[in-house]
């Protein structure tokens, strides 16, 4: 039993370790029928470069846009939505699946069921080298096949869930440890993170904390912040994450 006037949250100078115990639901400003928790944003210290949040939508709730040219990545969590898009496409998106919409992309994406969704929000960055390059509406099964080994441990496994080329200035994959998995080296790299653990539990680092973590728990890691994690308990563990990728960092 927790003891009063304690939590499991801990805002740092370049990374947070965000609990469930804490949470605080509020109306997510033009949606309809949805409460929001804002794990990740700007807000934090002024640092983040991005925002990360669940979305805690009734049956028949719906979303609002983003800010202009902001891009959107939702995974669902619990539940179903339908995905509305302003040319006339309209798709579902189920338990386990996802949907990323590029910015300036008119949609509405509404619960078909009570739903709980994760979104990842970025500011798009134009490539200086292709500025041409868009990128396009992506959805799919985010545990769809076994994913790739991490530099070789079969236990580790990586699903890459956005394409890599150019176009695309973030990036978000599901990585799966076995009990016992760790990351082989304590990483520590100019992009920043926003991460939620979807199963199971683990240990992980970040700069010299070491912090017990289970499902629902959230963290951000800044840039160059080192970071380090390991499985451990009778079930694996997934956690889903975001980064900035492909962009000069003078940008």
């Amino acid at each position: 039993m927790q003891l009063p006037g304690q939590t499991r949250t801990s805002v740092q100078a370049n990374h947070a370790f965000i609990a469930p115990d804490g949470h605080v639901p509020a109306a997510l400003p033009g949606w309809e029928k949805t409460q929001g928790i804002i794990l990740i944003s700007p807000h934090m210290r002024g640092l983040p470069r991005f925002t990360m949040y669940l979305a805690l939508m009734e049956d028949g709730a719906k979303s609002a846009m983003p800010f202009t040219g902001v891009q959107r990545f939702a995974y669902v969590l619990t539940g179903t939505i339908q995905a509305d898009i302003a040319d006339g496409d309209s798709f579902d998106v189920s338990q386990g699946h996802f949907v990323y919409i590029p910015a300036e992309i008119d949609y509405t994406l509404i619960a078909t069921s009570e739903t709980k969704l994760l979104i990842f929000e970025k500011p798009y960055t134009q490539s200086n080298i292709l500025p041409d390059a868009k990128p396009e509406i992506h959805t799919g099964n985010a545990w769809a096949g076994e994913g790739e080994p991490f530099l070789g441990d079969e236990d580790a496994r990586l699903r890459t869930l956005l394409p890599t080329d150019i176009a695309y200035d973030m990036a978000v994959n599901l990585f799966t440890f076995q009990s016992g998995a760790a990351l082989p080296f304590v990483e520590t790299h100019i992009m920043e993170h926003g991460l939620y653990l979807v199963e199971g539990q683990g240990i992980y680092r970040l700069d010299d904390s070491y912090y017990p973590i289970q499902a629902d728990d959230a963290i951000w890691m800044g840039s160059y912040c080192p970071q380090w994690f390991c499985a451990y308990g009778k079930t694996q563990s997934t956690y889903i994450y975001y980064k900035d990728v492909n962009r000069d960092p003078l940008s």
